[in-house]
């Protein structure tokens, strides 16, 4: 059994809790046991798990899993802390705020002999997979993706065309949270998230289940550096985005 944590008491750290609790049965995620969870706040017991320091969940040699579920702007500190304590990281997205950051947490894992893994929910989305299968071996031709934001503090337009996807973010007063997205291919175009078929496993849970698979060397080392490549080109595009607005 796997010894872990949870850090971090939001809606995220008690989706972990509560799976961690009540895995799906014959999957990898009944390998974890939970020991406690790290708060800020002094808390009573959280579904009935107890609350311990930063420094116990670090020292404890009965706790080898950190679930971090703490602000962005805290992942790398986290981070740090358990790689260095010996402890194998499961992260919100994102894993860290640059891209330079990220490297050296996945390097120091790798140099640790321990896993990190980044969990991106969205990803597990019935609509993404569906969308994954529908343009699989498809090259796009041309792409628009856009969002939108209710967000008065961040008021503004930007735009940026790495062609061929041009990706454009608004947010202001009365902007509704959205996203449109048009995709052109050779022979087929898309304008909406396909409508994917819903699953009986919460996508907690789907991700928790991955996590315990790459615990167990049951994820080969392609598809781990697949990943790995996929979470810092995108980090990489973010801080080429952010450098092009100064």
């Amino acid at each position: 059994m796997l010894g872990s944590v949870v850090v971090g008491i939001g809606i995220a750290g008690c989706a972990r809790m509560r799976d961690l609790l009540a895995p799906l049965p014959s999957s990898s995620a009944e390998k974890f046991s939970i020991k406690g969870f790290v708060s800020r706040r002094s808390l009573e017991d959280q579904q009935g798990v107890k609350q311990i320091s930063m420094t116990e969940a670090l020292s404890r040699d009965d706790i080898h899993v950190a679930f971090i579920c703490t602000e962005n702007t805290s992942h790398e500190e986290h981070i740090r802390q358990f790689l260095e304590a010996g402890k194998h990281v499961c992260v919100e997205y994102p894993v860290t705020l640059s891209y330079t950051s990220a490297v050296d947490m996945w390097n120091l894992a790798q140099q640790k002999g321990l896993v990190l893994h980044e969990e991106h929910i969205e990803l597990l989305t019935p609509d993404f997979k569906q969308l994954k299968k529908d343009i699989a071996g498809k090259t796009l031709e041309e792409g628009t993706l856009r969002f939108t934001g209710n967000d008065s503090e961040q008021y503004g337009h930007e735009h940026k065309d790495v062609k061929p996807l041009t990706w454009i973010e608004e947010r202001g007063p009365g902007l509704g949270r959205a996203k449109h997205i048009h995709l052109h291919f050779q022979d087929a175009s898309i304008t909406e998230l396909p409508a994917g078929q819903r699953e009986p496993v919460g996508l907690f849970m789907q991700d928790l289940v991955l996590f315990g698979r790459k615990l167990q060397g049951e994820v080969s080392a392609a598809e781990l550096q697949e990943e790995r490549s996929r979470i810092l080109h995108c980090l990489q595009l973010l801080r080429f985005f952010l450098n092009s607005k100064k």
